[in-house]
């Protein structure tokens, strides 16, 4: 790093040297000193933010671009030397300071151009700053006319067969193509970057629009004092214009390039903040997702026994992959990955901001990995008993299926068969077996009728073609007691209205069995996507949960689902039951 600063401060002291000379260079030939000083000044800016920048982040390319910009723009006023070997290197070699700038614009904030348009702009842009200049150098003579440089005539040591003329069209050429052609595409592909950047990146593009600006005016001027033969009367004010666009376009390129460094001075109230209150998976990310002015950022935690990342709230998280509007980055500690950034792109050029983020968050991180390890068992739990009533009940329907199918078809079948003997007997020789017959069907339809009410009790048919609201109102029409009924006609999951039934059947029949009431109501209602459930009575109250009623398992029931079960049954005044269900499917 001490290498480094000492070759900056070389370059530098050696910049100030070079730019008095440049300014002593146009002084000499008729330039105005003020405008002398401006383009000295531009060439300048751009070598000072070349040099800040090659120090604060010596890995991008942006600085040393931005120097070689800068220098390239000092050594272009060399040009206007009388010497002839002095005249035909600055020349052949003056607008190099131009692609440079270029160069540098489409390759912010990382130093590379990415894209295939952008990478031929900028071969383009070069090779037009170094054929055109060749061409002329090689028809020009003393008695051509330079449009940039007028005054004293000045000899190319590379002409080969003078041409004043082609020499007027090759220099008119190339500020057309240059800041026409070039400058245009060079526009819609910056336009095309804004648009399609994230509102993160589009931030931090924000100095491209000064660079459009920056390259307008300069074309504008360019136009001008090729073109117009009676120079214009705001043409010092475009000259200004453009010297301070070009002033500011180095120093902007440079800010945005720094806001990293600048935003790595926030991780310090990133760390107090984190320390200030439990560091819960969701503060965490709230926090990270500040200090990296990204508010899309998501946040996943790995979990070492189940080798797969989770969210905050412990829900198993697919990274994403291949997606060029988001990006990934795995924060470790001593080797182990502990979580996972799903970000912005635009971060993957500020590396270190996410580094430094990352580490001032190592603690609150782990503490949260803790967090987001409990979430995700409490969540395995759930739908453990989720899955375990689904079964349940399936295998309540299964033997629902078999009992309806199986023996009640076989049994009734039995039956007629006796009916059928029982007519075919004759006389008194019959009497006794026609006895037994009939007992033998009446016992059979009794067994038949218990089979029935058996398979309805395990999942009652009513439920599954009707619906809740059919299923209570076969129930409640049964009851010894007077029920009133008010359920919602929505059809609900499955297991929400299999969980809704039998918590009202259980309900039920505690009233009938224990609540020695007169009457009871069913409500049942579809509220902000979970169903509400109530049951009261006018009984003797007193129940409690766990108090062998029944209501236990009715809280285990409704709890499997992510509900919950309210019970309210003050001595003497009755008793309410509340359970309410999600009806997520």
């Amino acid at each position: 790093m001490r290498s480094l600063t000492f070759a900056a401060a070389l370059v530098g002291a050696s910049t100030l040297v070079l730019g008095v000379a440049v300014y002593r260079v146009q002084v000499d030939n008729h330039s105005p000193h003020a405008w002398a000083a401006a383009t000295v000044a531009v060439a300048w800016a751009f070598v000072l933010a070349g040099l800040v920048a090659w120090l604060r982040r010596p890995a991008n390319r942006m600085g040393p671009l931005m120097l070689a910009a800068g220098l390239a723009l000092l050594a272009r006023q060399f040009r206007y030397s009388d010497d002839a070997l002095v005249f035909t290197v600055f020349f052949l070699f003056g607008e190099l300071g131009y692609a440079l700038i270029g160069h540098s614009i489409l390759a912010y904030p990382s130093g590379r151009v990415n894209g295939r348009g952008a990478r031929l702009l900028v071969r383009a842009g070069y090779a037009t700053v170094i054929v055109f200049p060749l061409a002329v150098l090689l028809l020009h003579d003393r008695t051509s006319t330079l449009i940039e440089l007028p005054g004293v005539p000045r000899r190319s040591l590379l002409v080969v067969h003078p041409d004043p003329h082609a020499v007027e069209v090759l220099q008119k050429t190339q500020i057309v193509f240059f800041y026409g052609v070039l400058a245009s595409l060079f526009v819609a592909v910056i336009v095309q970057r804004l648009v399609r950047a994230t509102p993160r990146a589009r931030r931090m593009l924000a100095p491209l629009l000064l660079a459009a600006v920056a390259l307008a005016l300069r074309a504008v001027y360019e136009c001008a004092h090729v073109f117009v033969d009676q120079q214009p009367l705001a043409y010092p004010y475009l000259f200004w214009w453009q010297i301070a666009a070009g002033i500011a376009l180095p120093l902007a390129l440079l800010a945005g390039m720094l806001r990293s460094r600048l935003a790595r001075a926030g991780v310090g109230r990133l760390v107090l903040e984190l320390d200030r209150a439990p560091a819960t998976p969701r503060r965490v990310r709230d926090a990270l997702a500040r200090s990296l002015y990204d508010p899309s950022l998501e946040l996943f935690f790995w979990l070492p026994e189940q080798a797969e990342f989770v969210d905050d709230s412990g829900v198993v998280a697919t990274l994403p992959a291949d997606d060029r509007r988001r990006a990934v980055t795995t924060l470790d500690h001593d080797g182990v990955t502990v979580a996972a950034l799903v970000h912005d792109p635009s971060l993957l050029d500020e590396p270190e901001l996410v580094e430094s983020a990352g580490a001032a968050a190592r603690l609150a991180l782990e503490n949260a990995q803790l967090h987001a390890e409990a979430r995700a068992q409490l969540q395995q739990v759930r739908d453990s008993r989720r899955r375990i009533v689904s079964a349940a009940d399936e295998e309540r329907r299964r033997i629902e299926r078999n009992l309806h199918d199986g023996a009640q078809q076989r049994l009734l079948s039995l039956a007629l068969r006796l009916r059928s003997a029982q007519r075919r007997s004759n006389g008194d020789e019959g009497g006794a077996i026609d006895e037994l017959l009939a007992a033998s069907v009446d016992e059979l339809q009794g067994i038949v009728e218990e089979l029935r009410t058996l398979a309805r009790g395990l999942h009652p048919t009513m439920l599954t073609e009707y619906g809740l609201a059919g299923a209570l109102g076969a129930l409640t029409s049964k009851a010894p007691i007077p029920v009133k009924l008010d359920v919602c006609q929505d059809r609900l999951p499955a297991e929400v209205e299999a969980a809704g039934y039998y918590v009202a059947c259980e309900a039920l029949n505690n009233v009938v069995k224990h609540a020695g009431a007169d009457g009871a109501s069913i409500s049942a209602r579809h509220d902000r996507d979970a169903l509400v459930l109530e049951i009261t009575d006018d009984g003797i109250g007193g129940a409690v949960v766990g108090d062998g009623t029944g209501l236990q398992g009715m809280a285990d029931r409704v709890e499997a689902l992510g509900g919950r079960l309210r019970v309210e049954s003050p001595a003497g005044s009755g008793t309410r039951v509340v359970a309410e269900i999600p009806c997520a499917s």
